[in-house]
């Protein structure tokens, strides 16, 4: 759901602010947060679709996405830290971000064939 929600944030955002929507933010950034509208999309269709590549690419959308918004945010975090604790914004997206990161490799271990995720269905009784 963290993956939609972001989707469909950037979306917005570019809906309407245009190309210039993160026009505060460094040129990298803003094309990191502009191609987020698609790689957000991306990583939601493939964890739906339980593929194990998900987690890692999730993992690394997620980090890049935390690398961008602590870089737009640093300098207003140190002057100001307690604003940021509210549950909108750079809070919110930094525990997603501990929480995919945290659990990406257990996920695609689960995953993956052979993997532990599937619910146990007990052998047929043998004929005979």
């Amino acid at each position: 759901m963290g993956f939609l929600e972001g989707a469909g944030a950037h979306g917005y955002f570019v809906a309407t602010g245009g190309l210039d929507a993160y026009s505060y933010a460094p040129m990298p950034v803003q094309l990191l947060f502009h191609a987020l509208l698609l790689l957000d999309a991306l990583v939601a269709l493939l964890i739906i679709c339980a593929r194990p590549a998900a987690p890692l690419l999730g993992a690394a959308v997620m980090l890049a996405d935390l690398v961008g918004n602590w870089t737009v945010a640093w300098n207003a975090v140190m002057a100001h830290p307690t604003t940021f604790l509210r549950p909108v914004g750079l809070l919110p997206i930094t525990l997603f971000g501990v929480f995919v990161l945290g659990t990406a490799l257990p996920l695609r271990r689960a995953l993956m064939p052979g993997g532990h995720l599937s619910a146990y269905v007990p052998s047929p009784p043998k004929a005979g």
